[in-house]
Order: C-alpha cells, then structure tokens, then sequence
C-alpha cells in the first residue's frame, strides 16, 4: 500500500460575528472572542478585512489585508500572552 500526500487543509477559521466591541472567530471546533481592546489592530478595520483571515501550519491565523498574525497558542492560552497597546 503506497500512502498519498497530504493534501491542503480544509480546516478554515470562521469570522461567526463582529460587534462594538470586538469579534467571534470558529476554529477547530471552539469559538474564541477577540476583544477590540485587547487586540486594537482590529478595532478600526472594515468587515472585509476581518473576515479575510486563513490558517497557516494549522497553527498561525494571518490576516493579510491588516497585516496581522496571531499564532492560535495566544487564543488557547492568552494569559502567556498579555498583549499591551500604546
């Protein structure tokens, strides 16, 4: 038996809902929020471009119109992370 490669993953994050106050992101099964204060490179971004997102190495969400990239350790954990804006 002669095993296949690996095709692409047809695991995509989901924008579910985008409010005031910040956005609901589908990944693998969970629903995380990403607050506008807590992640302010959002905060004045257009639908589209939230919604604009692709996972990379199955680990690593990029939003290429923003410029943004979060690995999704920072999601599952993010008291490891506190994220600070000035």
């Amino acid at each position: 038996m002669k095993l296949l490669k690996n095709g692409k993953s047809i695991l995509k994050p989901e924008i579910t809902n985008i409010s005031e106050h910040g956005f609901w992101i589908f990944l693998k099964g969970k629903e995380y929020f990403l607050s506008f204060s807590e992640y302010p490179w959002f905060k004045d971004a257009n639908i589209s471009s939230i919604s604009d997102v692709e996972l990379i190495h199955n680990h690593h969400l990029y939003w290429p119109k923003l410029d943004v990239d979060l690995s999704t350790e920072i999601l599952e954990n993010p008291e490891k992370y506190p994220l600070t804006y000035k």
